[in-house]
């Protein structure tokens, strides 16, 4: 495993661990955050990377994880192996704290197993108990003071002092009274000097007080006396307060004897703690950078989906900019990327940016990806970033590179990451370009996975004509020459050299000149690049354009359906009505035919029975239709066809009707007259009248009914 600290200071993760470390609540979490140090153990780095999870899902959910502040108990346990030793109140509170903080810990995640099973499982080893908890606490009350039941001989003590002190208050406030009355005593009349008080005197008066002189102001004017009734019990205080302190101090030798016993489970207690501490930073950190979890693959190689660097995307945060996100893939069927485009296009910070990824995952701290990356595991990552002349050594650049290099062929193997910025620079770019081209393909011979970055046209070439070798670039605006920040891999970069000097008023001449010296096969494999380039362009502009297209198409096929879902909803409640309508028509016509041959010579009885036949008619077929969606309704209008019917056979039976004759006499119709059917609801319109039989347009149908079963509503 070789994860040196070269690598580590040119990815830049100690700043990763400074800003991890920031989110620590104690002072020994976060001297833990800094130690932090990536591993090649997959079992280990998969527990560090869900347990963080789990910690950062606690943050959304009203179960969250109890507070683990507490403060570093080192010294304290440094005592504890001392001999003999005795620890004061104050480190009692530590412990206690730490110890009632892990127990509360400890069952929580217990109680709440099924939310946080990783958490409870590494919590399992740790002992819950509150024997240290109660052993303290039968000591020591909450404000810090030991209790009166801690020993016989000290509540005794303190039953005595409780006495002497109300003696001395007594005849204090006696002598106070007595010399304030002769008025011997200042205007502040008393204060305290060394925890006892003392009357305030005017010095002209001191002579008539009696008692023990503590002090004078500096003026002066007052001297301090503490009253003679008041000496002895003060003595005996004195007394009294050093019996307690001694017993105390003997208290807490005992109390310290008994803690010792627990020091094995002290140590746990802060180790497990801390570990609670670490986690806690990184799933704050993973909150802070919207890391997520990748998954962890067996087959060597790397997907990484929209991937941040984390360093620059916290400062671009605070700066309110925006970060660009990278996708790659290397591994499968591009062992080695060979990424190539013009100077401050973010070539360096992608290679940095996969390499600060992987030591972060390996180290168990979430990433800055999409969740469906995919990352394998490294024994070995090493770098070739920055400016790295060596001033001790008396290196050039190029030398100092040739000596990594040497260190990368020793140790490059299959299980190998190796990131190399301007790979082959430093020297004659045709003689640097060859050798840089020979060592390269010695890294692809062994399989190693990794990442360059290059101007040179020969590194380029190679890696289009070797399979497992892929040429990338940082995409670069040909027009307005600015970057863009996106790694497209399958294709080369033009380093956009006379396009940038053109876009900086070199004069034309110049370029030409530039352009003339230079071997004209690699001008036209570098406009074939930017040609390439282009062409690109005009094909993701085109693709986007007709995405647009095809959204709009379906927004509008989208509108259509649902105008059409409308369009046969109204269709079918329309029919709905028009067959309700026409039914209540048929039915009207049926009862007018009734009716007619009542008036004309029939009996109630027959009049009746008809009626009936009607209605169990129209029973026998609601039966029919009862499975039918609109069963309901139908119910529903069959019941105000019951009631109108039977309304009318009660208008019968009263005599409540007119005769055709009569009603001929009181109206009139005429056609344009509006009109509807006797009880009925519907208006419609007479459209001609012929034979006493009209015909009414009712404008989504037109029907012909009796001039006697209809009801005048206006007038033409």
């Amino acid at each position: 495993m070789d994860f040196s600290n070269k690598t580590l200071e040119e990815l830049e993760f100690n700043r990763v661990l400074d800003q991890i470390s920031y989110y620590s609540l104690t002072k020994i979490g976060k001297e833990n955050c800094r130690l932090i140090r990536p591993s090649n153990d997959k079992k280990k780095i998969l527990n560090q990377l869900n347990l963080a999870f789990e910690f950062s899902s606690s943050f959304e959910n009203k179960n969250q994880i109890p507070n683990h502040n507490f403060n570093d108990l080192n010294p304290i346990i440094k005592i504890l192996n001392i001999e003999d030793s005795s620890l004061d109140i104050l480190s009692f509170k530590s412990i206690n704290i730490a110890s009632n903080k892990t127990n509360k810990i400890l069952f929580f995640l217990r109680k709440f197993k099924e939310y946080y099973p990783l958490l409870n499982k590494k919590s399992k080893s740790i002992t819950l108990t509150k024997e240290i908890i109660n052993l303290i606490e039968s000591i020591i009350d909450k404000n810090d003071e030991i209790k009166n039941s801690a020993s016989k001989r000290l509540n005794d003590i303190r039953i005595k002092i409780k006495i002497i002190k109300s003696k001395i208050s007594q005849t204090f406030n006696s002598s106070l009274n007595l010399y304030l009355s002769r008025d011997l005593l200042d205007e502040i009349k008393e204060t305290t000097i060394e925890n006892r008080r003392v009357l305030a005197v005017k010095s002209m008066f001191r002579k008539k007080v009696k008692g023990q002189i503590m002090g004078r102001s500096k003026t002066g004017s007052i001297i301090y006396i503490e009253p003679e009734n008041t000496l002895k019990y003060s003595r005996e205080l004195i007394t009294l307060l050093i019996d307690e302190s001694e017993e105390i101090e003997l208290i807490l030798k005992n109390l310290t004897n008994n803690i010792r016993s627990y020091i094995k489970l002290i140590c746990e207690y802060q180790d497990y703690l801390v570990s609670i501490d670490v986690l806690y930073s990184i799933a704050n950190y993973s909150v802070s950078i919207k890391a997520s979890l990748p998954k962890i693959n067996n087959e060597s190689y790397l997907s990484l989906l929209d991937a941040y660097h984390p360093l620059l995307y916290i400062n671009n945060k605070a700066l309110k900019a925006k970060t660009y996100p990278q996708t790659l893939h290397l591994g499968k069927k591009s062992k080695i990327m060979v990424i190539s485009g013009p100077n401050a296009g973010g070539k360096s910070i992608t290679l940095k940016t996969v390499g600060l990824i992987q030591l972060m995952m390996q180290s168990g701290i979430l990433i800055p990806v999409n969740h469906k990356s995919s990352l394998c595991i490294f024994d070995k990552i090493l770098t070739d970033i920055g400016d790295n002349q060596s001033i001790e050594n008396q290196l050039s650049t190029y030398s100092y590179r040739l000596k990594n290099m040497k260190y990368f062929i020793d140790n490059c193997d299959q299980n190998t990451l190796f990131l190399i910025d301007e790979f082959g620079t430093g020297s004659d770019p045709e003689l640097g370009g060859a050798l840089a081209e020979s060592i390269l393909e010695e890294f692809y011979n062994r399989e190693a996975l990794g990442i360059i970055t290059t101007h040179y046209s020969n590194l380029k070439l190679l890696a289009n004509e070797l399979s497992n070798m892929t040429n990338a670039n940082m995409q670069f605006n040909s027009t307005s020459l600015e970057p863009i920040f996106k790694l497209i891999q399958g294709e080369a970069g033009s380093s956009f050299t006379f396009e940038v000097a053109k876009k900086n008023d070199i004069p034309n001449k110049l370029i030409d000149n530039a352009k003339s010296k230079i071997n004209s096969e690699k001008i036209r494999f570098d406009e074939s690049i930017l040609k390439l380039q282009k062409e690109r362009k005009k094909m993701m502009d085109l693709l986007n354009e007709l995405k647009l297209k095809e959204s709009k198409k379906q927004q509008e096929i989208n509108k259509f359906e649902v105008l059409n879902e409308k369009t046969k909803s109204k269709l079918i409640d329309f029919q709905s009505l028009f067959e309700h309508k026409q039914k209540m028509i048929d039915l009207g016509n049926k009862i007018n035919i009734i009716s007619e041959k009542y008036f004309i010579g029939g009996t109630k009885r027959v009049l009746i029975s008809e009626f009936i036949k009607i209605i169990n008619s129209e029973n026998s077929k609601m039966t029919k239709k009862k499975s039918n969606s609109l069963s309901i309704d139908l119910k529903t209008k069959r019941k105000n066809l019951n009631k109108s019917i039977t309304k009318k056979i009660l208008n019968l039976k009263k005599g409540n009707f007119k005769s055709k004759e009569s009603k001929a006499k009181v109206v009139v119709f005429n056609v344009g007259d509006d009109v509807r059917l006797i009880d009925g609801k519907s208006v419609g319109t007479i459209d001609l009248i012929e034979k006493k039989i009209a015909t009414v347009n009712y404008g989504t149908f037109i029907t012909k009914v009796k001039i006697d079963g209809l009801e005048l509503v206006k007038k033409n």
